[in-house]
């Protein structure tokens, strides 16, 4: 649980006071230039040698590469997702985390809350920037006539959420009335030609007013409205290092809109959050379902589909009380005094706080993530009059979490550079020696060592075949029976309206969410969780990112090596360079595959649904067709009569993709391990009779480096 703090800082010779956050990071960038300033005077050196023609074409390639991936580590980026319904605070919350108090919009309520707003640093200059993705022409055209048939006095498929949405779209794109006129009428109005893509200004009140234009809409003034056509914006803040460096901040609006394009994005970015924060207004944090319940829907794509690792429970607008009110509800007493508020308030955080933390600790996701809970008022942040000092409005503290993230990654990016520097170094001096029994014994060591990890891969993917096998007969038994109670409710008030929500599922491929309803009917996700109920237990133990399971791709990863405590060079004279320059090569791989494992883990789980959803794309498309009298009932017994038909085999073909593509993954790191490491042996000794310069004064320094890193 967050807890009350303060920045602690310490004060330089001048008597200025600097954050040890930043000293850190002064001292992580000055031991990548020192690296980096080694790596370019050993370039020259190479640049210089003679009579070595093949063995400084190689070094040389070998020291460009090892560069290319220095710069590459030093754009590294987390991604945190900031989740929560309209009116919860997030543009608030944001503006004060990046203290700029009217930066982001904030206030905007309907279909335009759609739009993805990602936050960056601006590392090139001071302006502050816009980049803005939009859909293609084709996508919106396709779109708008929809919005249009929605429209249509003779449309009765069509929910009065998505009517009311398709409005708001077409007159604060087009204008006013505009939702009266033609499809060309309003295709012949270009207004992709009239929007800027990127933008900048270096007053942000002037860019936040360009910004609006592309994020939200004022109904009292239709047209020029440009986020109907908006798949997401980014937004580059300047002078932000320390919060922003290595983080992106994605802003990802409630689940409902209607746009296919968007959704797919929407899920998109969710699963690259390595962190998810969770909004809701304090008021109602703790007892309002509809946050837990889009937690709830989020949790498949935040974790096995994704990888994130933690959740922070955000609760906002703590300042937003009424104390004679409040006290009312409490059974303690509180005197009442000029600190009544600042009194209330606090109550209020500790206890919103405790209730948070017992009800994530009574859910199915505890066992899945960690839960850290916060109280903020983004208001108090800036409003001194309001009593509260800057650590009780908590903003310190997330921007502390930012902070942390990105020390972290600094201090990542500084050990991945003198990691790199050593290893080139090792290179240089291992080639000072021809070929040695070492080298035959580390040749060795990678078959035995790949013959083992193979074994493990076996046994992995018996696992994932033996729980896929279960979920194939459970959802043969069961997937009609599953479906009909979705497709065909028992509700109070009969299925009034249901049909308008069929019909919308079908054209959308089996997903719909209803606002009126207040609900998500997804039959892609009801046929295929059968199938996950035993596969989840075995995809987690194998595909786990951070937690220990024992049998993890992960921590086969970590265990793999060809060099043991320098067991494998005890026999030898010949000083450790060889082994060095070789678990130099293993750690740069070993991240490598671990970030391959986490993306093809997102698509080897999805893939289930994603066949299934293919299987039935057919039958969703000629159910939409259906209309008129009685249609309700034709499309119900259309579903249910291709289900049955599909059963015996869209199961199977569903296992079947997800044991493909986990071989693929495995057979591709074996591979991998194999050809790189192989090459990385053949490099570490000399070809010829050659001499090449001494470095060792080289890798002390290196060396020196990395304790500090340590320290």
């Amino acid at each position: 649980m967050a807890s009350h703090g303060t920045k602690r800082k310490l004060n330089e010779p001048n008597g200025t006071s600097v954050n040890c956050t930043q000293i850190k990071m002064k001292t992580e960038n000055t031991i990548v230039e020192q690296a980096t300033e080694i790596m370019a005077l050993v370039k020259k050196k190479v640049q210089a040698m003679k009579n070595a023609d093949e063995t400084k074409t190689e070094l040389q390639n070998y020291i460009e590469e090892a560069i290319s991936r220095m710069n590459k580590n030093s754009r590294t980026k987390k991604t945190i997702g900031i989740l929560g319904e309209s009116g919860q605070g997030k543009s608030s919350l944001l503006n004060a985390i990046l203290e700029k108090q009217y930066l982001l919009p904030s206030g905007c309520y309907g279909a335009c809350t759609a739009v993805i707003t990602q936050i960056e640093a601006n590392l090139i200059d001071t302006n502050y920037k816009a980049e803005i993705e939009l859909i293609s022409k084709e996508e919106w055209e396709s779109h708008l006539e929809i919005l249009l048939g929605a429209l249509s006095t003779d449309s009765e498929e069509m929910n009065d959420s998505f009517i009311e949405d398709a409005k708001e779209k077409i007159t604060a794109l087009y204008g006013v009335n505009a939702e009266k006129k033609s499809f060309e009428e309003l295709k012949n109005d270009d207004k992709f030609a009239e929007i800027t893509k990127d933008f900048f200004s270096s007053n942000a009140a002037e860019f936040a007013k360009k910004l609006r234009r592309y994020t939200q809409y004022n109904q009292s003034n239709p047209g020029g409205w440009y986020w109907p056509l908006v798949k997401s914006v980014t937004v580059k803040i300047p002078n932000c290092h320390e919060l922003l460096e290595h983080i992106v901040l994605v802003d990802l609006p409630g689940t409902g809109d209607y746009n296919k394009i968007r959704n797919d994005l929407w899920k998109s970015k969710l699963r690259d959050c390595s962190s998810v924060w969770i909004l809701s207004d304090i008021s109602r944090a703790t007892t309002k379902k509809d946050t837990w319940e889009m937690l709830k829907y989020c949790t498949k794509d935040m974790m096995e589909a994704g990888e994130c690792r933690d959740i922070h429970f955000i609760c906002t607008k703590s300042d937003n009380i009424e104390p004679v009110e409040y006290m009312s509800d409490l059974e303690d007493e509180m005197t009442e005094d000029e600190d009544l508020k600042l009194k209330c308030i606090l109550h209020r955080n500790k206890t919103a706080k405790e209730t948070v933390l017992k009800t994530f600790q009574n859910s199915k996701i505890k066992k899945e993530m960690d839960l850290k809970v916060f109280t903020v008022s983004s208001k108090a942040f800036f409003d001194q009059s309001l009593r509260l000092n800057q650590d009780e409005t908590e903003i310190p503290m997330l921007q502390g979490v930012l902070k942390n993230i990105n020390k972290r990654i600094n201090q990542e990016m500084a050990r991945g550079c003198v990691t790199e520097a050593k290893a080139v170094m090792s290179l240089i001096q291992s080639k000072r020696m021809a070929k040695t029994e070492v080298h035959k014994v580390l040749e060795r060591s990678l078959e035995n060592a790949l013959e083992k990890l193979g074994c493990h891969f076996d046994m992995l993917c018996s696992l994932l075949s033996q729980t896929l096998s279960n979920g194939v007969e459970q959802s043969k038994m069961s997937c009609r029976d599953s479906v009909e109670e979705q497709i065909s409710p028992v509700l109070p008030q009969g299925n009034r309206g249901f049909h308008k929500i069929l019909h919308a599922l079908c054209k959308n491929d089996g997903h719909y969410r209803s606002k009126a309803w207040k609900q998500t009917f997804n039959l892609n996700e009801c046929l295929s969780s059968h199938m996950y109920e035993d596969f989840d237990h075995g995809f987690n133990l194998i595909f786990s990112v951070n937690a220990k399971t024992g049998i993890s791709m992960h921590e086969l990863i970590d265990a793999f090596s060809i060099v043991t405590c320098g067991a494998v060079l005890s026999a030898s004279s010949m000083p450790n360079y060889v082994e060095d320059f070789i678990k130099a090569q293993e750690d740069k791989l070993k991240k490598t595959l671990k970030g391959i494992i986490v993306d093809r883990k997102k698509n080897i789980y999805t893939s289930i649904q994603k066949t299934i959803k293919s299987a039935m794309a057919s039958s969703y498309n000629e159910a939409a067709q259906y209309r008129g009298e009685g249609s309700l009932i034709r499309k119900q017994q259309k579903l249910l009569n291709d289900i049955e038909a599909l059963k015996l085999s869209m199961f199977e073909d569903a296992k079947n993709e997800v044991l493909r593509q986990s071989k693929e993954l495995m057979g591709e790191i074996k591979q991998s391990l194999k050809q790189d490491l192989n090459k990385s042996i053949q490099h570490s000794f000399a070809t010829q009779q050659i001499t090449l310069f001494d470095v060792s004064s080289e890798i002390k320094e290196l060396e020196r480096l990395s304790v500090r890193l340590s320290d």
